[in-house]
């Protein structure tokens, strides 16, 4: 079925035996020659849209059609050519493909962006990270971010707890937009594992002349062939130019822009790491895990919840997380909500759900003994958190399928998530 057509414009199309990447001749009022391109689902059902061969694109009426002629057949993709034969001189880093942006392409012929390419052709696409380290590509997923699942998140923590001790490192091509949530459970689920993980991903296609795609992976295998220490990091441009890679740790970073190449930033400090002219420079000393031994513990439990308080907030919301394990509070400023909340949040806190307290400021921690409300707060058993909220959900998702207690847990600095 041609993407994202039905009704009487497919009927016309499947007419003239026409479909998405067929270049073809419209007769109606005029003649238009061009490529026919996907649409979006909830278009009208009575225009065909084409890609002119000026580049532009327009909209033809099927109501004055009055013949289509194909011109040329949409080409079949080229098949993949295997990746070179492994060098003894250069260290094996396993890529393992999740889909999102940075596994996605421009057809040109349709102008659509889809998540076309395997963890094969991602690297088939970038060549040059042939000639850094011996890539060996795994194809995992092909999911766009936003249906990034805990589940998935379970399948990606097996896959490298099976395979991390073969490889010097373990690149995770990832969609940007719930990067950040990943990278905090891989933290907690494969705490102390001596093999660096660096998750990496683009704003814009590989395909795409302005793509960071190369840039972010050839970054992530910089940092990795040159001994960056073990953890779970983010590598990403650091501003909009091609200079700097930054590498972030990955419990303390989140997406702060919707589409700049650099988007992700560490929160109340800096990147832990960067490559800088294929270079990597190392800002922080400290062990990432804190000395843990590697003791992989993976497992989820969906039932936390991330809360973010603002004037108004109906509390009769909060009766409704009655099963929840965890609920995590997004408060104002250090750390505080409104006081017509404390008697539901002490409800909550009688009946063993854990809560705790971020903050929704985007720097600067968590402090309850500063004002009274936070005090309060402090009294009915909520528990400050200093870490970004998007981690405090992940962690108490984490924390809430082990056996030992949740409150030990969340407040045990395990993976440098405490700012």
């Amino acid at each position: 079925m041609p993407s994202g057509y039905d009704g009487r414009v497919l009927q016309t199309l499947d007419m003239h035996g026409a479909g998405v990447g067929d270049r073809v001749a419209i007769d109606s009022d005029i003649r238009y020659t061009g490529t026919i391109m996907p649409r979006y689902h909830h278009s009208d059902d009575s225009h065909i849209v084409l890609k002119l061969d000026s580049g532009y694109n327009v909209g033809v009426s099927i109501l004055g059609i009055t013949g289509i002629r194909i011109l040329e057949r949409r080409p079949a993709p080229p098949p993949s050519t295997p990746p070179p034969e492994p060098r003894g001189d250069l260290p094996d880093i396993l890529l393992v493909s999740t889909g999102g942006t940075i596994a996605s392409r421009i057809d040109y012929r349709t102008g659509a962006v889809t998540p076309a390419l395997d963890a094969a052709q991602l690297g088939e696409s970038m060549p040059e990270l042939y000639g850094m380290a011996n890539i060996r590509p795994l194809q995992l997923l092909s999911e766009y971010s936003e249906n990034i699942t805990p589940e998935h998140w379970l399948e990606m923590a097996h896959t490298i707890h099976e395979e991390h001790s073969k490889y010097a490192g373990i690149i995770l091509a990832h969609g940007t937009d719930t990067m950040h949530y990943t990278a905090a459970y891989l933290s907690f689920a494969l705490a102390g594992c001596d093999t660096p993980i660096v998750l990496t991903g683009s704003q814009r296609s590989s395909d795409r002349a302005s793509s960071d795609a190369a840039l972010n992976l050839a970054g992530a295998v910089s940092a990795i062939i040159q001994g960056i220490p073990r953890g779970v990091y983010i590598a990403m441009h650091h501003t909009q130019s091609d200079d700097t890679i930054s590498i972030h740790h990955g419990t303390r970073a989140r997406k702060s822009h919707a589409s700049a190449r650099g988007a992700f930033r560490t929160i109340n400090g800096e990147p832990a790491y960067m490559v800088s002219g294929g270079v990597l420079e190392r800002h922080s000393h400290k062990d990432y895990w804190n000395g843990i031994a590697y003791s992989p513990a993976i497992s989820v439990d969906r039932r936390a919840a991330l809360v973010k308080y603002h004037p108004g907030y109906d509390t009769a919301l909060l009766d409704h997380m009655s099963e929840c394990r965890a609920v995590i509070l997004e408060g104002t400023g250090l750390g505080h909500v409104g006081r017509e909340a404390y008697h539901t949040i002490q409800s909550m806190v009688r009946r063993g759900i854990f809560v705790g307290m971020t903050t929704q400021c985007i720097e600067g921690s968590v402090r309850m003994t500063v004002y009274e409300s936070g005090r309060d707060l402090l009294d009915i058993g909520v528990v400050p958190l200093r870490m970004v909220p998007e981690t405090a959900l992940v962690k108490a998702m984490w924390a809430a399928s082990r056996d030992t207690d949740i409150h030990d847990a969340m407040v045990s600095d395990m993976a440098s998530e405490m700012a």
